[in-house]
């Protein structure tokens, strides 16, 4: 089994349990990793044999901007969920980071996973 990792993608998303955060979409940062058998893209060299991570990524994006929760890990859940329907993958870890939440903190990060 190997793994695919995609780091710091930018998801725009209405997410928040205040009402001042569900004025306009926020910003996000999404580290995903993902399990898969690659053992035929290391023979062949061939994307079509490996999980094309620009797809994987445009997915994400995707689901994050057609989304609407309070919660992060309500949203994390759901795009694990969503990616392993779409895609060949054996597991998913999505890292979900919100910056400048707290005033004493950079930013939150929830990580959630998911399988097969």
């Amino acid at each position: 089994m190997e793994e695919i990792k995609i780091t710091g993608l930018q998801v725009n998303s209405l997410i928040g349990v205040y009402d001042w955060e569900r004025t306009r979409p926020t910003t996000l940062l999404f580290d995903i990793t993902i399990t898969a058998d690659l053992s035929q893209a290391r023979l062949s060299d061939a994307v079509d044999d490996t999980i094309d991570y620009a797809k994987l990524a445009e997915f994400v994006q995707q689901q994050g901007a057609q989304a609407s929760f309070e919660l992060l890990e309500a949203l994390g859940h759901a795009i694990c969920h969503a990616v392993l329907q779409r895609f060949a993958i054996n597991s998913i870890t999505l890292a979900i980071t919100k910056p400048d939440i707290l005033p004493d903190a950079k930013a939150v990060t929830v990580v959630i996973s998911a399988s097969r």
